[in-house]
């Protein structure tokens, strides 16, 4: 390699937050260890795009953070022909697991090292990347009522739960794909980059990250006593394939209206405002990301 490699880390981020200034030492020797010369910087969260685009068209950018800075960083990477490292220093490092990266700064260092590289899909929404899943209802309100609590984060999930619970409420959306339209009433839309799988044991796993389709399930209409028992369910990683969703389709674009001119959407966690219509649409292998070359079984 040559010159210092960036390495931009979110340091709003889970794992950034939580162990602070401890970090920056871990990551300068995980990477000394590992033979890799860092250009290490530290951005908050709302930093991170204009950081990213300074970058861009660098051979290998590593970016430090959970799935929604990933997000926020992989559609100009992958614009710009840069291979992506990770870091998973989120809360629950969604994407970095599917692919098999360790989750111990060391040996994520040495995989970098190694440069296995692959390529992976990016799913969009009205331009926005999202790497894992876009989601319209219940699951942005819950995220919006978190970030209003200024409590620790589990604290304050518990209390946003319980007022996002409170105002759910049935969505009206038209869904065009091709094929054919379709009408719905839902308190939540799933959006996902790839085809996730609904069975115990594995539900919010992806079969694969390179098949090149969207997978569309909505959250079945109830009455809201079975409503709130799907939300705590969902909130505990206990959900039902049968009994809380019903699947709509694997497709390669979607089309999704509804009353208002504007709706919430939480990609990859992270809540944006975007103008109806939303125009989903995938990026088949758009990404380079360094990652074992077999996915994990």
């Amino acid at each position: 390699m040559s010159g210092p490699v960036p390495l931009l880390v979110n340091r709003g981020g889970g794992a950034a937050a939580a162990q602070s200034e401890a970090l920056e030492d871990e990551i300068r020797k995980a990477f000394a260890d590992a033979g890799i010369s860092i250009d290490l910087q530290f951005f908050p969260g709302e930093g991170m795009a204009d950081a990213v685009a300074k970058v861009a068209g660098r051979k290998l950018v590593v970016i430090g953070g959970g799935d929604g800075t990933l997000g926020s960083a992989a559609g100009a990477l992958a614009e710009a022909g840069s291979t992506l490292g990770i870091l998973p220093l989120g809360t629950r490092n969604h994407l970095a697991r599917e692919l098999g990266i360790p989750l111990e700064l060391p040996e994520a260092a040495k995989l970098i090292a190694d440069g296995p590289q692959r390529r992976i899909d990016l799913g969009r929404v009205n331009g926005q990347v999202f790497v894992n899943n876009a989601s319209i209802g219940f699951y942005p309100d819950l995220v919006q009522q978190r970030e209003g609590i200024k409590l620790p984060r589990k604290l304050a999930a518990i209390l946003a739960a319980a007022a996002a619970l409170r105002r759910m409420r049935h969505r009206r959306l038209r869904l065009t794909m091709p094929g054919g339209e379709e009408n719905i009433v839902t308190p939540m839309l799933f959006v996902g980059n790839n085809r996730y799988v609904l069975e115990a044991g594995r539900l919010g796993q992806r079969a694969a990250l390179d098949d090149g389709v969207l997978s569309v399930y909505a959250v079945a209409s109830r009455r809201r006593l079975a409503l709130i028992g799907f939300a705590i369910r969902a909130l505990i990683g206990r959900t039902d394939p049968d009994r809380d969703f019903a699947a709509i389709g694997d497709v390669s674009e979607l089309c999704v209206t509804g009353p208002k001119r504007c709706i919430h959407v939480a990609l990859d966690g992270e809540v944006k405002s975007l103008a109806v219509p939303l125009a989903f649409t995938l990026d088949s292998r758009a990404l380079s990301v360094i990652a074992p070359l077999e996915e994990p079984t």
